[in-house]
Order: structure tokens, then C-alpha cells, then sequence
């Protein structure tokens, strides 16, 4: 199994019960394409070391989350990659591929 963790950040524009869902939907995303999520973790809004622009959109700040998760192959994390690169709720993402 390989290893993987995600981190993500939602936009601070939206209110928290959607900033909830939106985690929620990723994570039942990854684990419909056979991703066993191991942990998820919300830091919750953090101030950002720079502007992120997004669209039309300026951001000083955003709701952080970390997912960790095994997988057999990458097919999950592909899925988020894409889905996260196409979300208007999402303004960042990282995938990592944690060492054994």
C-alpha cells in the first residue's frame, strides 16, 4: 500500500457547513475510488504567506486540510488532483507521496 497525504485549502468565502461539506465530499470521493483515509485533520483558517488569486478572486486567508490515506495505486489521488483542479472551492492543493 502506498501512502499519501493531502493537504487542501478551501476558500474563507464560504460558510463553515459548506467549508464541511466540500472536505466531506473530497474524502468520500477518494474513498470511492478505493482509498483507505486514515486520517483527516482541519486546522481550520490560517492567514496565508501570500495573496492567492483564484478567477476574479483575491484570498489573504483559507480553511486548511490534511488528509492521510493508503492506497493500492494512485487512481484516488488522481481523481482528487482533478476535482480539486476544477473546484471554485478549492484555491490550493498538495499531494504527497509519503516514503515507506
Amino acid at each position: 500500500m502506498k501512502k499519501y497525504e493531502i493537504m487542501f485549502i478551501v476558500k474563507p468565502t464560504i460558510s463553515e457547513d459548506e467549508i464541511k461539506k466540500v472536505a466531506s465530499n473530497f474524502q468520500k470521493i477518494l474513498e470511492k475510488k478505493g482509498a483507505k483515509v486514515t486520517n483527516v485533520d482541519a486546522w481550520g483558517q490560517r492567514t496565508l504567506a501570500y495573496e492567492i488569486k483564484k478567477g476574479n478572486d483575491t484570498y489573504k486567508s483559507g480553511y486548511y486540510y490534511v488528509i492521510n490515506l493508503e492506497a493500492k495505486d494512485d487512481k484516488a489521488v488522481k481523481e482528487f488532483d482533478r476535482l480539486a483542479l476544477i473546484s471554485s472551492d478549492v484555491i490550493r492543493h498538495l499531494v504527497i507521496r509519503k516514503e515507506k
